[in-house]
């Protein structure tokens, strides 16, 4: 079955774009694709001419058929955070020439959204935190420490010395139970032996996620450092595919499903948060700092 988006052939104006959706069978207002232009779903038109008179501007054949496919998506997801993970993805996968940085910049904002976002981003990175270093002799008050202290750390951003030693706290009663752990003198490492989950790592994935989310929030993710985060994305990515079944044949227990194959849908789902995380490497970490200094 032929998709809509397929029959879109050249760059057409916003009239032009009202009429391919009306053709698909979409009742679309124009007020829509302005709305969408300026959260990033879609990019802004070219100008041809400037002054009096001049022409209307025109839309990239890319950018047609990526309204065609938003107004699909839209039917199954209405809400826009969601529907911006679409050019935020496209722009991932292929580059500049379907989704410009400028309009990346946008969606990722409009993914992220307000606090209430911002504490939703936090918190389901530590229920995901949790479910990794959970110790089944761990209290269920230990285990609620945690989320909460991850969640709220990284949404205020930043990590002091206070902030550091109260997570490290938090991130030892579950991952190391005192019933289990005091005074053994063993350190705990959970997951392949080639990249283990230690209690360092945690703590340094929180540092990174409370850098961005601090960056996020204060609107200050320029479009350099988005073309850095896009290239650590996509090494990240190559790397990970080539490692991914050594790493899934090396694990088992609780983290067995963190390196199953991922469908299409899942990756789509998981770009922010991947985004966000790496902009987190690039203002924490050094040597992401150096190996992506020049990649914009």
């Amino acid at each position: 079955m032929e998709q809509p988006w397929e029959t879109v052939s050249g760059p057409g104006t916003l009239e032009d774009m009202i009429e391919d959706a009306r053709a698909a069978g979409f009742d679309i207002q124009k007020r829509t694709v302005t709305d969408w232009i300026a959260r990033g779903l879609l990019d802004r038109p070219r100008r041809r001419g400037a002054g009096r008179g001049s022409r209307p501007g025109l839309h990239s054949e890319n950018q047609r058929k990526l309204f065609l496919l938003l107004l699909t998506k839209r039917e199954e997801t209405p809400k826009l955070p969601a529907l911006a993970l679409i050019p935020l993805t496209i722009w991932l996968w292929w580059g500049d020439e379907w989704v410009p940085r400028r309009q990346a910049l946008k969606a990722l904002m409009t993914w992220f959204g307000d606090g209430a976002r911002s504490k939703e981003v936090c918190q389901a990175a530590a229920r995901a935190l949790l479910q990794q270093l959970d110790h089944p002799m761990a209290s269920d008050t230990a285990r609620t420490r945690l989320v909460r202290t991850f969640a709220e750390i990284s949404y205020q951003g930043g990590m002091n010395d206070a902030a550091h030693a109260e997570l490290e706290t938090a991130v030892r009663a579950v991952f190391e139970p005192p019933s289990v752990f005091s005074n053994t003198g063993t350190v705990r490492a959970v997951g392949p032996h080639t990249l283990p989950l230690t209690i360092e790592a945690v703590l340094g994935r929180a540092s990174c996620l409370a850098a961005a989310v601090q960056t996020l929030r204060g609107k200050h993710v320029t479009e350099e450092l988005l073309g850095r985060a896009r290239a650590l994305y996509r090494q990240s990515k190559r790397e990970y595919a080539e490692l991914r079944p050594a790493l899934a044949s090396q694990t088992d227990d609780q983290l067995a499903g963190l390196f199953s194959e991922r469908t299409v849908e899942d990756e789509v789902n998981s770009v922010g948060n991947d985004l966000v995380l790496g902009i987190g490497l690039l203002l924490t970490s050094p040597r992401a700092q150096a190996e992506f200094a020049d990649a914009f």
